[in-house]
């Protein structure tokens, strides 16, 4: 398949999966704190990668794992405890949104940190689709008084997390597979996770229905929502641009909304108008 084809097959599919993560933190926080969240995401998908993936290790040259270790950070482990920190305050449909500033973030980064160059067609696209994501944000706020907005600012430095990460791979991993990627960043990942969730009372809550119950949710959270997801993003950013990449933000308030509405939060014809909005600067920005 060729690859301007592949590459919206790639984009579709990790908008559906990602648009759905939210969700699934939501449940998660039922019964498991911030950080219990956010570590069991890392382990369950490390276990889950090595598992399919160890040897791989193998292939990444000594001096390319000082840039998995950035990536590692960057990519998954600051954002995973970031989210789940913010959703005890916002909704899982206000935390989707803000985290469609990824493709403005990574414009301004890759240009001016990475000398990354970057089409005026792009730039309008990332414009109008942040247009559209401020106003899913004012009007999800207007409708929302009671939500918590400072811990948007949690997810606006995730969004900054995943522009560094996206520049990172692009410039530095473009020749290493994305499987071989994605396993070296968990296996860096791992022990951290280990750690954080031992200092946490997990251990004494696990044999909870409850806590197991979450736990379901976070598993399907890591190993879908977190460890395949992020090989099929570390190929998108292969075959297309890094904005192109990280426009993928853009649909996943979309799938968020519907499972939102599922989950009883309503939508209204404004929200729906800014979704559009945001369709439109995906197709420009995945312009040449």
């Amino acid at each position: 398949m060729k690859s301007p084809q592949f590459k919206w097959i790639i984009l579709i599919v990790l908008a559906l999966i990602w648009g759905s993560s939210f969700i699934l933190i939501k449940k998660g926080l039922v019964s498991l704190n911030p950080f219990q969240l956010g570590s069991l995401r890392i382990i369950f998908c490390a276990l889950f990668l090595l598992l399919i993936g160890f040897k791989n290790l193998m292939t990444i040259p000594l001096h390319k794992w000082k840039f998995i270790a950035l990536t590692s950070l960057f990519g998954t482990f600051i954002p995973a405890y970031l989210f789940a920190i913010a959703q005890t305050q916002i909704s899982s449909s206000v935390s989707s949104i803000l985290n469609s500033l990824t493709p403005l973030n990574t414009l301004i980064l890759g240009a001016v940190v990475f000398g990354l160059d970057f089409k005026r067609t792009q730039i309008i696209g990332v414009v109008i689709g942040f247009a559209g994501t401020m106003l899913l944000i004012f009007n999800g706020a207007s409708h929302h008084p009671n939500q918590n907005y400072w811990y948007t600012i949690l997810v606006l430095m995730a969004s900054i997390c995943y522009a560094m990460n996206v520049n990172f791979i692009k410039k530095y991993l473009s020749d290493l597979k994305p499987l071989t990627i994605t396993v070296g960043n968990f296996l860096v990942m791992l022990f951290p996770a280990l750690i954080i969730l031992s200092f946490t009372d997990f251990f004494s809550v696990v044999s909870s229905k409850e806590v197991q119950h979450a736990m379901m949710f976070v598993a399907v959270l890591g190993i879908i929502g977190t460890g395949i997801a992020n090989v099929l993003f570390y190929k998108l950013i292969q075959i297309s641009s890094p904005v192109f990449a990280t426009s993928v933000t853009y649909l996943i308030p979309v799938v968020a909304f519907f499972w939102g509405l599922l989950d009883n939060e309503m939508l209204t014809p404004v929200q729906f108008i800014g979704a559009f909005i945001i369709l439109i600067g995906v197709y420009l920005s995945s312009k040449k």
